[in-house]
């Protein structure tokens, strides 16, 4: 890839079907795929997105003619939408079978929003095992499985909630969480918080609000809930909880004093990831 400058960009999905599930594959969720397919000009090509790919391959044209790209890639120009799409075209143009290998950074060019066909759904499927890195029929030798064994070891169980949009739970030993990406401006969201914490709302049933990721120029908060919950059993309540969130997301009023200090409070506990 040439090397170039690429101008830095603080929502690089942003204008991409289901942003929030971009950057979720991206940071968060350790296994899932989504279908995508390339505009006309690019060939109208199938291409699977997924988390990661072995090796850590940045892309994958495997051997049934499908691309695989993979969103939780090293390092970056600044433009994660650049970074991808070069990668992704650069896989389109190498023989079924054949990786792309890490290289440098990219110049300018198109980027997803431009080789995407974006009529299409980014329908996430959480998976359970990285199987699907080879192609249907073919032959899993002892190698291949123990790689995959070796790879689906490091998967911690997440389920895709199905009440709202982008929440993630997941168990990470004995403890269980749920992630939430927003597709709305970040201010407003971590002013919502705050809005809600200052007054003891900004958990629901069983889940107590902890904290949040920043990634990709969107908020991911972040719940800790009840030892032992499981995704369908936080469906209702995250329901519940919805409207009163997007009532304090609505609210454009200034922060009154106590809803300063809980945003302050918050700030202070953001976790930033690439």
């Amino acid at each position: 890839m040439a090397t170039g400058s690429v101008d830095f960009v603080l929502r690089p999905f942003e204008g991409l079907p289901g942003e929030p599930d971009w950057v979720a594959l991206k940071e968060v969720v350790p296994a899932a795929t989504a279908p995508a397919r390339t505009t006309a000009e690019y060939g109208s090509r199938e291409v699977l997105l997924t988390t990661v790919l072995p090796m850590g391959w940045p892309a994958l044209h495997r051997d049934d003619g499908v691309v695989l790209l993979a969103l939780q890639s090293q390092g970056g120009s600044g433009d994660a939408s650049r970074d991808l799409a070069a990668v992704l075209l650069a896989a389109l143009d190498v023989e079924p079978g054949t990786a792309v290998e890490p290289e440098g950074l990219p110049g300018p060019g198109p980027r997803l929003q431009d080789v995407l066909d974006l009529s299409i759904p980014f329908e996430v499927t959480v998976e359970e095992s990285f199987g699907y890195w080879l192609a249907p029929g073919t032959e899993r030798t002892a190698d291949l499985a123990a790689a995959i064994e070796e790879a689906d070891s490091g998967i911690i169980p997440t389920v895709k909630l199905g009440s709202v949009e982008s929440a993630y739970w997941c168990r990470m030993g004995s403890r269980e969480f749920l992630r939430w990406a927003q597709p709305h401006d970040e201010q407003k969201v971590l002013d919502a918080l705050a809005r809600l914490h200052s007054k003891r709302e900004s958990g629901f049933d069983g889940a107590k609000f902890v904290g949040y990721f920043r990634s990709s120029g969107i908020v991911v908060p972040v719940w800790e809930l009840a030892r032992g919950t499981e995704a369908e059993d936080i469906e209702g309540a995250v329901t519940e909880f919805l409207p009163r969130f997007e009532a304090a997301l609505a609210d454009e009023t200034p922060l009154d004093a106590n809803a300063r200090r809980a945003r302050a409070g918050l700030v202070a506990r953001q976790v930033t990831l690439r």
